[in-house]
């Protein structure tokens, strides 16, 4: 526990990501956004003027102001790690954008540091966090399935290439499909099921180049360095499996797909990468499904920051933890050497499963 009142709050990266987060956390009473750091000293200054926020400028200059107790590291990912462990040197809390590191190691470290700190780690995604997941995840927990045993996860999208004006980075080492989106669903299945045990997979690319097609670069050619499909079978340590799927290589698409079946029925859930959207459930003998409204917060990235920020006040744990956020890579790691290796692998670490959130959890509120 730290501090009374407002939890102090920095960002790291005025990228395109920025917006959604600076739009919500200054909604939030809880928050009190205080500065914005780029590298690019006009895009820091666009996005705190935009947003109301005081302070804009280097990395340093926002390290260096006491009031700020979470900064919020939106860098890419191969400095994920780096940047965490300058923000825990400066003895503040961090969320970070997922993934927590590019490997375990560097995951882990980050997180000792910050134990050894005395300070806290949170990582996205807190998508898992909004009324869509909540409600299915109160759904599970109350047994309206049954036991939960088995899950089906898709997401398959012709790529990012088609849209982002600058893609390359999302088809770099510590992106691809499955290090961009698989967080959405692995996390997902860990609120669901738990920690993940072993893993097989194979994987696939299907071009060696891509060119990126809107913007002011559109038609220009860039590498692909990872894989553009996988393909895993993941079991959990209590005895749970999921089948999933993460494509940039499908014409079809079909992203945001995951389905729990239990003893007694079957739970379709939102899209894992939004707050909101209901679900469906089936039984047995049922010739159409229930739908379940999502109820709880629909606002969207930022709520995990809010939640790291209550828990620094009531001391009550983390729901998008850092260790959560260090099993999940380990499962994305896990999918990646079982394809390379042909072989099952083994997840190096475990997590407790979350309980669901509140349905009365509000980040319009203030608490403290």
């Amino acid at each position: 526990m730290s501090g009374t009142g407002p939890v102090g709050v920095g960002v790291i990266g005025a990228g395109v990501i920025s917006g959604t987060y600076l739009e919500n956390m200054t909604s939030f009473p809880d928050l009190k956004v205080l500065f914005v750091a780029d590298i690019d000293a006009d895009r820091a200054r666009s996005q705190a003027e935009a947003h109301g926020i005081p302070g804009h400028g280097t990395v340093d200059e926002l390290l260096a102001i006491d009031e700020i107790e979470i900064v919020v590291n939106l860098t890419l990912p191969i400095v994920h790690a780096e940047v965490g462990h300058r923000i825990i040197a400066a003895g503040k809390h961090v969320w970070s954008e997922k993934p927590l590191a590019l490997d375990h190691a560097s995951g882990a470290d980050l997180l000792a540091a910050a134990t050894s700190a005395g300070l806290t780690v949170a990582c996205a995604p807190d998508t898992v966090l909004g009324a869509g997941i909540q409600t299915a995840m109160r759904s599970i927990a109350r047994g309206d399935i049954g036991e939960p045993l088995t899950a089906t996860t898709m997401f398959h999208v012709p790529g990012p290439d088609a849209w982002h004006p600058n893609p390359e980075f999302l088809f770099a080492r510590g992106a691809g499909p499955l290090f961009d989106m698989g967080p959405y669903y692995i996390t997902t299945l860990v609120h669901a099921f738990g920690a993940a045990d072993r893993v097989s997979a194979i994987s696939s690319t299907s071009k060696t180049t891509r060119t990126i097609g809107s913007g002011p670069r559109q038609g220009t050619e860039f590498a692909v360095e990872v894989p553009t499909h996988h393909a895993a079978l993941i079991r959990f340590e209590n005895g749970q499996s999921a089948q999933s799927t993460f494509s940039f290589q499908n014409a079809l698409p079909r992203a945001g797909f995951v389905e729990i079946s239990g003893t007694e029925g079957t739970i379709v859930l939102p899209d894992p990468n939004m707050f909101d959207g209901s679900s469906s459930l089936w039984h047995f003998g049922q010739d159409e499904p229930t739908s379940l409204d999502a109820t709880g917060s629909t606002y969207g990235r930022g709520s995990g920051v809010l939640d790291l920020a209550r828990s620094l006040r009531s001391g009550e744990a983390v729901k998008a933890s850092g260790e959560i956020a260090l099993h999940v890579l380990d499962v994305l790691l896990a999918v990646s050497e079982a394809a390379e290796s042909e072989q099952v692998v083994a997840v190096p670490s475990t997590v407790d499963q979350p309980t669901p959130l509140a349905e009365s959890w509000d980040p319009a509120a203030a608490t403290l």
